[in-house]
Parts: structure tokens; sequence; C-alpha cells
């Protein structure tokens, strides 16, 4: 159940939302004349829903590349070069 608070009370109890937010690492709405307002939401959560929202982006630009008939490299001689670039050849 969503979490949702008039903005006075953002104004008045910003430290027990801010520990609210660190804790459930939910975010909470905030509301403006009974009308959605804005989401506060701790940053480390924020952070990774962002990162997911790129890797989504990045995932979804290479399902349509494969659609397109791009093709792909295998995953062993791929994993080999990766390995070599990191330690050095084997």
């Amino acid at each position: 159940m969503p979490n949702i608070r008039p903005i006075s009370e953002l104004r008045n109890n910003a430290n027990e939302i801010s520990d609210f937010c660190r804790q459930t690492l939910e975010p909470v709405y905030i509301t403006r004349n009974g009308s959605g307002d804005m989401v506060v939401l701790n940053i480390e959560e924020y952070e990774r829903r962002m990162s997911l929202i790129d890797l989504y982006g990045k995932l979804a630009v290479a399902e349509k590349e494969i659609a397109d008939g791009a093709e792909g490299e295998d995953f062993l001689s791929f994993a080999a070069k990766l390995r070599e670039s990191v330690h050095g050849s084997l």
C-alpha cells in the first residue's frame, strides 16, 4: 500500500519521512491540495532503480538488433577475450 502524505507533513516531519524511506526502501508520495505532487525516495534506492531503467533500455536495444538480424558473439570466445584483457594472455 503506498505511503501518501500531504506536503505539510514533508515540511513538518522531513526527518521521519527520510527515516521511513531509508528503512523501507519505499517511496513516499507527497500531495498538494489533494493531488499528487512529488515522490520522496531514498537516494540509494533511486540510483538502483535508475540503473535498472538504464539496463532495460540497453536490453531493448540489443533485442531490437537481434530482431533486425544482427549476429551476436559466442559467449566462450567473448569471455576468453575479456579474461585476456583483464589478466593478460594465459
